[in-house]
């Protein structure tokens, strides 16, 4: 078996067809396919079970915790290839994704491998949240969202595992909701395993939709990213504390109204976030969207990453 590859799956019947088509055409030929489903209520189950009558290395495995991270691990301990590749439902892939994870794998010393994040859209509005998150005003700096970045880096997107590297370092982290895939990546580089980003890997992610998607995936992702930087405190990064610290920020400003010194970040930042916004490539539409989503990605991460401050000296 030349590759297993594993998806986590949660009502995705739009999309879980495409992705099991992509599966049986792309090369190699010889690899299986573990689709993990948390339970769905829609027609997920029913269209993967119809494939996997007529095709033998595609198997249906069930997923009662339903969160990724457990998702992920049952899908580890079936596999019977020495490399796993994990995808997405919500992405699509070129034709030679799998290839260029072989290529990857035998040209450079990594034990984890992966693409840059590449954004598709169907709205306006996912074409303005693509754009926020590629820009160092959106995210920061962070090299997986820079479309032409070749080289080792901290954490990839989703990414291809050498399977022995689970043996060395154990497995997902079962407490992320979110996350797991940079904490693996930062315990990984943390112990001295390599991982390494080829910008010839292209997949492409579907962004939220909605603003209130939007806003949620962003507070989960600040939520749970005090316990990864706790895990892992070598890649601890000045650009995960910003957002909070904007936060507290905004909160102490009732209470300093009245110092004009005070109302200058703020200003910096409406200004910034106007710039940004209205330089942003496409329609009026979009501009006007990332008026909004900017902060939104801001605001939630901030908050977020707070309380998760909050729960992890609960946990402690």
């Amino acid at each position: 078996m030349k590759i297993s590859v594993i998806c986590p799956t949660f009502n995705e019947e739009q999309n879980i067809g495409n992705i099991i088509n992509f599966f049986l055409s792309a090369k190699p030929l010889e690899k299986e396919f573990f689709i993990i489903d948390g339970g769905s209520t829609d027609k997920t189950r029913e269209i993967i079970k119809k494939f996997s009558n007529s095709y033998p290395n595609i198997y249906l495995l069930d997923n009662p915790n339903r969160f990724v991270s457990f998702a992920l691990n049952l899908g580890i301990d079936r596999s019977n290839s020495d490399i796993i590749v994990r995808i997405d439902a919500h992405s699509k892939y070129s034709e030679d994704y799998f290839e260029k994870i072989i290529e990857t794998f035998d040209a450079v010393d990594a034990d984890i491998v992966g693409g840059p994040y590449l954004t598709a859209f169907k709205t306006d509005f996912q074409n303005a949240v693509g754009q926020a998150i590629s820009t160092k005003f959106g995210i920061g700096n962070s090299k997986s969202h820079q479309a032409d970045y070749n080289g080792y880096i901290d954490s990839v997107a989703f990414g291809a595992f050498k399977k022995k590297i689970f043996f060395e370092i154990g497995k997902f982290d079962e407490r992320l909701i979110r996350n797991q895939d940079d904490e693996f990546n930062y315990r990984a580089n943390s112990l001295g395993k390599k991982v390494y980003q080829n910008p010839d890997i292209k997949f492409w992610y579907y962004p939220r939709s909605s603003l209130r998607d939007l806003f949620i995936q962003y507070f989960q992702y600040g939520l749970y990213k005090p316990l990864v930087l706790h895990k892992v405190k070598s890649e601890s990064k000045f650009r995960h504390l910003i957002p909070s610290f904007f936060v507290l920020y905004l909160l102490s400003l009732p209470f300093l109204i009245s110092s004009i010194w005070i109302k200058l970040p703020l200003a910096f930042y409406l200004l910034a976030l106007a710039i940004v916004s209205f330089t942003r490539k496409g329609n009026f539409k979009i501009k006007i969207f990332s008026l909004s989503i900017f902060p939104a990605i801001h605001v939630s991460y901030g908050i977020g990453f707070l309380i998760g401050l909050f729960k992890l000296k609960i946990l402690d």
